[in-house]
């Protein structure tokens, strides 16, 4: 008999059926014993009569989180016990044959609430039980039917998704590499991306003009806040456009991504407003304004876009670096005083943040396509024509082989994920997260390495 999926329970009324799953609960009645079953698209009522003696005895031992297979007829429940508002609330499976397929010590902790109240690092070590819960299968599930919405429409609108490496050259972009040695060439070190920032700019030098990817990132930075040292971002990427057609693109992505997989959810106003880095900063103090007119609103939705950002500031050695992004152009009234390296303070960048209730979940700019406007933007920073040569030679060499215009974003999915689920934190919307100090519980690491693989890698440990 094959199996049927207990979704799918109410389309076989009178049948006999297979079904799979965990035990969720177990109640006895007296000679009547029942048994919640639950698979990954829901749960069911079984129903163990002392007539059919060996399922009895079966029943009688399994306990919760067993793996069985039962085999029973499906039954509408009498009048009385029709639970209207559960899924499978007015039907139950009488079982006629029940297998015990794997057994399960006792859990660490209770899996039938929320989790809220169980220490996190509990949460973590456990996450393969952790994740059973209702709350995290909802917030796993509902993150594939996001990123397949959001997949489905930048497809129509001409989009290539395209995977970019995860090995890659360590160059300076802000925060610090993951390295990664290698074995064939001792002393010298992938990088693993911080973002696939010169990837994507690579593509358009290539004639893709529309690109996208859900890309793993990794930033190797001191614990901080609500941070993972491995995350996801929406990237994308697009030629012969300006700022205004990046963000209204984007604007139209999340409105018809909320309305198709959020729609509980309120935008506050649409289109977004928009206001500049300047007006944010007099008006709300903070470049990530909150603009929910009601905060107390868990479905209010309010974003709006933040543009006009200076290119440079200071750095604590007093020298200039960039407020986001080395690859960003100045808008065209800026591009003279970057040409010629004056009035540096003053040079205002193409960058767009969308900030959404009070939290910054993309960012991007229009990008520099011409090689001396990206080499001047180095020098700025004080970068010798060696370093620029040595540290971003090939992204030179690509501009200078006939680049078209181009500009792109980069969401920060998981925290929109966090936001969109009412989540306190990243961590709960994503799948195995690690600690903020940058730890696998459950997998214990970072963990040291065998001395053969070091030996073989001509690295040394210094204590």
């Amino acid at each position: 008999m094959q199996r049927t999926y207990i979704k799918d329970l109410k389309k076989h009324i009178g049948k006999e059926v297979k079904i799979n799953g965990w035990v969720d609960a177990r109640r006895d009645h007296g000679k009547l014993i029942f048994l919640v079953l639950r698979d990954a698209t829901g749960k069911a009522q079984i129903l163990i009569l002392p007539k059919h003696k060996e399922v009895h005895s079966f029943a009688n031992k399994c306990r919760p989180e067993w793996i069985v297979e039962i085999e029973g007829k499906v039954n509408l429940r009498p009048e009385k016990m029709v639970k209207k508002t559960e899924l499978n609330g007015e039907l139950e499976v009488e079982a006629l044959s029940l297998s015990i397929l794997n057994t399960s010590t006792s859990l660490p902790f209770d899996i039938s609430g929320d989790g809220k109240d169980i220490n996190e690092e509990a949460r973590l070590k456990y996450r393969y039980i952790d994740l059973r819960r209702e709350r995290m299968q909802k917030n796993i599930r509902d993150r594939h039917k996001t990123i397949l919405c959001m997949r489905e429409i930048l497809n129509k609108k001409g989009f290539v998704e395209i995977e970019t490496p995860c090995l890659t050259k360590s160059t300076p972009e802000g925060s610090r590499d993951y390295i990664v040695p290698s074995r064939l060439e001792p002393g010298k070190f992938y990088a693993l991306p911080q973002s696939p920032q010169q990837y994507k700019q690579l593509l358009m030098c290539a004639g893709f003009e529309r690109y996208f990817q859900f890309a793993r990132c990794f930033r190797d930075e001191d614990s901080r806040g609500d941070r993972q040292p491995e995350f996801t971002q929406l990237d994308m990427e697009m030629s012969f456009v300006e700022e205004k057609e990046v963000m209204r693109l984007n604007e139209e992505l999340i409105i018809e991504t909320i309305k198709k997989c959020y729609p509980q959810k309120v935008i506050q106003q649409i289109p977004f407003p928009r206001i500049t880095f300047k007006e944010a900063m007099e008006m709300h103090k903070s470049d990530k304004p909150d603009l929910r007119k009601n905060k107390n609103d868990e479905n209010l939705l309010a974003f709006c876009w933040v543009t006009d950002f200076p290119f440079f500031e200071k750095d604590d050695n007093d020298k200039w670096t960039f407020t986001h992004n080395p690859f960003s152009a100045p808008k065209k009234e800026y591009m003279n005083l970057l040409m010629d390296k004056r009035n540096i303070e003053d040079i205002i960048t193409t960058q767009y943040d969308l900030v959404l209730n009070g939290y910054e979940i993309a960012g991007g700019s229009i990008r520099n396509h011409k090689p001396e406007a990206l080499i001047s933007v180095f020098e700025i920073m004080g970068y010798t024509k060696e370093k620029i040569k040595k540290d971003f030679g090939h992204m030179i060499k690509a501009l200078e082989s006939g680049a078209p215009p181009h500009g792109g974003i980069a969401w920060g999915f998981d925290r929109l994920m966090m936001l969109l689920e009412n989540e306190p934190n990243i961590r709960e919307v994503i799948t195995f997260p690690k600690t903020g100090e940058g730890r696998d519980l459950m997998m214990n690491a970072p963990s040291e390495v065998g001395k053969e693989q070091l030996k073989e890698l001509k690295i040394n440990i210094q204590k």
